[in-house]
């Protein structure tokens, strides 16, 4: 969950504050159980996010295709670390909440502590759960509840060769060249 408030903002040429898209799980339910009310499809879908890529571009814009409003939960740092292990991530939670409220695409970002975004999807009940397709669909998070409440849960196909982790080790391998190269 959201752990204070911002000490800076930075405004978008259009002179929204970016970190108005940045929301607590309770701004979040306040905010698009409305949406859902008014008859607006709330599509959502999570990850770290550490380093965005054209997978991560393929899964937000598919994603957003799917409904009227998106919601992306990114892993709070903390739960970052103890999923991808030390060293990640490598963008703070708030700069890459931050990026993800930039995109045309996302309506809102919350950011979750929890290993696993359940409670936040139990709490929201979207109408459509995406994830990406390298999740088999008996072990998406949020299944359970999303289709319980009528919702429905859409996998979408990756993008091979583009990962987090490929970058990082691309970028390994580019300092130890550079540094055997010396």
């Amino acid at each position: 969950m959201f752990r204070g408030s911002f000490t800076f903002f930075q405004l978008c040429l259009h002179g929204d504050s970016l970190s108005s898209s940045i929301y607590t799980l309770e701004q979040a339910i306040l905010r698009f159980g409305r949406e859902k009310r008014n008859g607006r499809r709330v599509v959502f879908t999570n990850g770290c996010f550490d380093l965005l890529h054209p997978g991560h571009i393929r899964i937000l814009e598919e994603s957003r295709a799917l409904g009227d409003v998106l919601i992306v939960g990114i892993n709070s740092d903390e739960s970052v670390r103890i999923l991808k292990g030390e060293g990640r991530p490598i963008l703070p939670e708030r700069e890459r909440a931050e990026i993800l409220a930039a995109m045309e695409c996302v309506d809102a970002v919350i950011i979750f502590d929890e290993l696993t975004p359940r409670e936040t999807i139990a709490a929201l009940l979207p109408d459509v759960l995406v994830k990406g397709g390298d999740w088999p669909g008996n072990q998406i998070v949020g299944r359970e509840e999303v289709e319980a409440a009528g919702g429905r849960v859409v996998s979408v196909p990756v993008v091979p060769g583009h990962s987090t982790t490929a970058i990082l080790e691309k970028i390994r391998q580019g300092t130890r060249a550079a540094s055997a190269e010396s």
